[in-house]
This record gives C-alpha cells, sequence and structure tokens, in this order.
C-alpha cells in the first residue's frame, strides 16, 4: 500500500472516530470548574443547573472549586484542559472580562483560550445608601453628594470587583465625586453602611433586597434596564433620570478553546432546555439572577462588547491586583 493511499485511510478512520465520539458525547461525567471557594454566589448557581443538566446530558456533572487570583487559577485551569468537553469553567463577570484588564500578568485571555458555551443569567446590582443619609430616592442622593466633592465614601467588597466598577461607572456618568473604602469582601461592607461609615455602595440584589426589606440599608435604585422582582417598588437608574446606565454582571459557561463544534452545540442545547425549565428559572430568580441564556456565537458576540466595556472602568477606577 502506497504512503498517500495510507495516509488517506488514516484520516479517514480519524473522522469516523471523531463522529462516533460525538455521537456518544457525553459518555463520562463531566467537570464544571469554579475559582473560587464552596458555598459562593457561583457555587449556587452551578448547583441550581447540575441536576437538571444531568437528567438532559445523562451524565453527573461535578463541581471542582479551584480559588485564587479572583478566579484566575481556576480559568488557567480549564484552558490547558483537553479540548473534549469534559471540562467547562463558570465563569462569572471578573473572570470573563474584568480580570484581563486588572492583572497584567494574567496566564489566560477570555476570547483566545475559550470557547463560549452558554451564557446563563444576568445579574443586576441595587444601588444603596445608608439609612442615616437625608435622601429618599437616586436624584436626591446625586444632589447631595455634587454637594459634598468627596465627603461621599463607598464601600465595596474589594478592589477591581464588580462592586468597585460599578460605583465608578456611576461616578462617570453623573459627574459626581465619591471616595472609594475597599473591604475584604461584602459583609464587613455592609456592616459599614448600615452604621453610616459610608454612604453608599452597589451590591447583588439578594443580599441587598434583605437589608433593604428589614430597613438596615436604604435601596434607591437597581442597574438593570427593567425592575427586578426582589424589589418591586425601586426604580431602575435609567427611571431615575441617568440616561443609558445598564450595568449588570452575568455567569456563564466555558470550554477550552478547539472544543469540538458538535460538542459546543450539544452543551449549549442542554443549558437551553434548563434554563426553559419553569422551576429553575423561578429559583433563579430567588437567588437574584435573571435567566437570560445566550447560545455559542451569541455570547461570543455579547463576551467581546462586554470586554472593552469593562476595560475602560477598570482604567478610570485605576484599580490594578499585581
Amino acid at each position: 500500500m502506497n504512503k498517500p493511499l495510507r495516509a488517506a485511510l488514516a484520516a479517514l478512520s480519524l473522522g469516523f472516530a471523531a463522529t462516533a465520539a460525538m455521537a456518544t458525547f457525553p459518555d463520562k461525567p463531566i467537570k464544571i470548574v469554579i475559582g473560587f471557594p464552596a458555598g459562593g454566589p457561583l457555587d449556587q448557581h452551578a448547583r441550581l443547573l447540575t441536576d437538571k443538566l444531568q437528567a438532559v446530558l445523562g451524565q453527573p456533572l461535578i463541581v471542582d472549586y479551584k480559588p485564587g487570583a479572583g478566579g484566575s487559577v481556576g480559568a488557567d485551569a480549564v484552558a490547558k484542559s483537553p479540548a473534549d468537553g469534559y471540562t467547562l469553567m463558570l465563569a462569572n463577570t471578573g473572570v470573563a472580562v474584568i480580570n484581563g484588564a486588572l492583572y497584567s500578568k494574567l496566564p489566560y485571555n477570555t476570547q483566545r483560550d475559550f470557547v463560549p458555551i452558554a451564557r446563563t443569567a444576568m445579574q443586576p446590582l441595587a444601588l444603596l445608601v445608608t439609612p442615616k443619609l437625608p435622601v429618599q430616592n437616586l436624584k436626591q442622593f446625586i444632589d447631595y453628594a455634587k454637594a459634598r466633592p468627596g465627603q461621599v465614601n463607598y464601600g465595596s467588597a474589594g478592589n477591581g470587583g464588580i462592586s468597585h466598577l460599578v460605583p465608578e461607572m456611576f461616578k462617570t456618568a453623573t459627574g459626581i465625586f465619591m471616595v472609594h473604602i475597599p473591604y475584604r469582601g461584602s459583609a464587613p461592607a455592609f456592616t459599614d453602611l448600615m452604621g453610616g461609615q459610608v454612604q453608599f455602595m452597589a451590591e447583588s440584589i439578594p443580599q441587598a433586597a434583605s437589608y433593604h426589606k428589614q430597613g438596615k440599608v436604604r435601596a434607591l435604585a437597581v442597574t438593570s434596564r427593567e425592575r427586578n422582582p426582589a424589589l418591586p417598588d425601586i426604580p431602575t437608574v435609567i427611571e431615575s433620570g441617568v440616561k443609558g446606565f445598564e450595568v449588570v454582571g452575568f455567569y456563564g459557561f466555558l470550554a477550552p478553546k478547539d472544543t469540538p463544534k458538535d460538542v459546543v452545540a450539544k452543551l449549549s442545547d442542554a443549558f437551553k432546555q434548563v434554563l426553559n425549565n419553569p422551576e429553575v428559572r423561578d429559583r433563579m430568580v430567588s437567588q437574584g439572577a435573571d435567566p437570560a441564556f445566550l447560545g455559542s456565537e451569541d455570547f461570543a458576540r455579547f463576551l467581546a462588547t462586554e470586554t472593552p466595556r469593562w476595560e475602560k472602568a477598570v482604567k478610570a477606577s485605576g484599580a490594578r491586583m499585581d
């Protein structure tokens, strides 16, 4: 048998093997890597989806925690994993689009090293003030802050996170000047907001709604385009007079680059089916996130749009993590 014929037969054999592999995918458990410790919002989101995904895909989904460097340790591990669809990353806004601007030596690049599988949720924030402040709505707060440049402090869960960058975007949009006070996590920031040591904060809806309903903080607006069911009486920032201000975080799943298109399509369709489940949607809303499915190509376009937006916010904030 001559060499060209042997090469052609070998290529044909590989093609048949690949087709057979795609037909049986998945035939073993799928690992979901989260770059943060167990028990956090990403973990909660993953566990909301895994049981239903197992029913659709016919294989268990195992959550693997690889915390460190704002999710970068986990992302790097997934980027270096085999591109076979059996290792996925659950990413949030920080991991997918903020870290690239925040870390000068990031070991991965989202658009270069991953293929998007599905965006699964959007997560708006609430803009909060201490009840000690004499304002009842967002316009009053803007007027209050403008009359006191540099005298209003805002707390965040740490430098470079979404609770830091959203207030920076808000400052740019309104022309107010506030001083950033970073904390190690949202809990101590909330404590000082309730006590009046800081006057302003942007935080995810579930925690914000809980404290607002207890009267411990005052919610002035939500950052989504539509009002949030958890805070139905609280207007959006746009309703409050800040034109075009819509800033929400997101959750989504990615796989290593070069994952076969058929595998990507099968995984994406599985997420779509799960997110169409009324029980999943209701539970997701109760956790403060809005079901917001995008398939692979649409998610890729979304990431390409979001990345420069958050890069601009990081640059304006001056935040660096190395």
